[in-house]
């Protein structure tokens, strides 16, 4: 069992709900960013999100879109990546995935970047863009080096695309709430239970985790109601960019404490 699934798991089974956090490499810096980093996992959250500045982030929406321009405007480079990953896991024990577009990892070297991320202490790798059909590459290399591979499994997939999905995911798949960009909303889209059922349907023991529109406690709480893990992205963007550590050490653990299955 992946380390990602088993931390998933072990909360489960202790009736403890799973909060997986995002934060982007290098906001508003490298150093500030690998603080922020290590500090939510110490504040509560189950699984780290590490998300890669791309220069066209097609799913994020304004908060990460602006922090990952900060990011990439402050000198970031995808080569740093393994270094502040390696001093995070060194730090903590909360499995970290990197979540990047496939563009900048297809550049980097698939290899390549699979390696350094396995020498870095990563979990694996979420790949919002990147489809089964087309990661034929990533699978091989990331079976031979044990690494997660997360997949995504949206409203307008069909039972037939998510069970592929759900097939080849280790970790956990990513169910989209909702078709759009990430970004708080008010109401989670009701679509997000279909896509989490179509998953439970697929005749795996796939682990579902929902992301794309969670900022509240209570968001979190209807989530796990029904899927194994919520996963929480501009809220803490948000969170960082108005009151700095404090405020997103805050916002961590108000989305993870008092909050049960």
């Amino acid at each position: 069992m992946s380390k990602t699934e088993s931390a998933l798991r072990t909360n489960l089974d202790k009736g403890k709900p799973n909060l997986i956090g995002y934060f982007p490499l290098g906001f508003p810096n490298l150093e500030a960013s690998i603080e922020a980093c290590i500090e939510m996992c110490k504040s509560g959250i189950d699984v780290l999100e590490l998300g890669i500045p791309y220069s066209d982030p097609v799913m994020d929406g304004i908060e990460i879109q602006e922090a990952t321009e900060l990011a990439i405007q402050n000198g970031f480079k995808l080569s740093q990546t393994f270094d502040a990953l390696k001093r995070i896991t060194s730090a903590v024990d909360t499995p970290v995935l990197v979540m990047s577009y496939w563009n900048p990892v297809l550049q980097f070297g698939v290899e390549k970047f699979a390696s350094g991320l396995k020498d870095a202490g990563g979990a694996g790798l979420i790949t919002p863009d990147l489809i089964p059909d087309e990661a034929g590459q990533w699978l091989e290399i990331a079976e031979q080096l044990d690494l997660d591979r997360v997949f995504l499994a949206t409203p307008s997939s069909s039972s037939s695309r998510v069970d592929t999905a759900s097939e080849v995911s280790r970790g956990f798949t990513y169910a989209v709430s909702t078709m759009g960009i990430t970004g708080e909303r008010l109401e989670l889209d009701q679509l997000a239970r279909t896509v989490v059922k179509k998953i439970r349907d697929s005749g795996t023991s796939q682990l579902a985790a929902v992301g794309i529109g969670i900022s509240t406690a209570e968001q979190v709480r209807e989530v796990i109601s029904y899927a194994d893990a919520a996963i929480v992205g501009s809220a803490f963007v948000r969170a960082y960019s108005r009151g700095g550590l404090s405020g997103l050490k805050d916002k961590v653990r108000e989305l993870s404490q008092n909050v049960e299955i």
